[in-house]
């Protein structure tokens, strides 16, 4: 019988997009307030992959990466999500922006061999986690890339996301040798 083992922590990663830059930075800025330092920021780029979210947050979205300092246990994904939708909630309530949703927060675990993405939206390959969350292996590392799937988003299909998340594998990777934990 196979015995459990530990698991190395992972790299937490938000995406967040909005129309507006301001909620972009206050978005970093709580988000650092919950989860520490931001070790890596990407460029901001055009989100123009869906039409989905226009109805509540608008047109001339941009979307931006945030990758955490600190890595976190994997298991605590559903409930870095909660806190998301918290954030994005209160933002709203603060009633600035005339789109009901004025932002958007996207939390995902970067290890070597995937990306996960959490969404409450259940579909036939995510696997539940608790409280409504859901978890997605969005990407997976294969032959030194991440290559995506049938299901991933158009966003995680461009070659600069998945280029950007390469270099976030590379930092982590490091991270994880030099807590001198296992890498690959």
């Amino acid at each position: 019988m196979a015995e459990p083992r530990p698991v190395d922590p992972v790299l937490l990663v938000v995406a967040a997009f909005s129309r507006y830059p301001e909620a972009l930075t206050w978005a970093r800025e709580r988000l650092r307030q919950a989860f520490g330092p931001v070790a890596l920021v990407g460029l901001p780029f055009d989100f123009t992959q869906t039409a989905y979210y226009e109805a509540t947050m608008g047109t001339g979205l941009k979307k931006q990466f945030f990758a955490f300092e600190e890595l976190v246990a994997p298991d605590g994904l559903a409930a870095i999500k909660l806190c998301t939708n918290d954030l994005e909630r209160e933002l709203a309530r603060q009633g600035l922006y005339a789109e009901p949703r004025p932002l958007n927060l996207d939390p995902g675990l970067l290890m070597l061999g995937k990306f996960l993405l959490a969404t409450t939206k259940d579909q036939a390959h995510r696997i539940y986690l608790r409280d409504g969350i859901f978890a997605e292996v969005t990407l997976r590392y294969q032959a030194g890339a991440f290559e995506p799937w049938p299901w991933t988003y158009a966003d995680y299909r461009e070659p600069g996301v998945r280029a950007f998340l390469k270099e976030l594998r590379e930092h982590y990777k490091r991270r994880l040798s030099g807590a001198g934990e296992r890498g690959a």
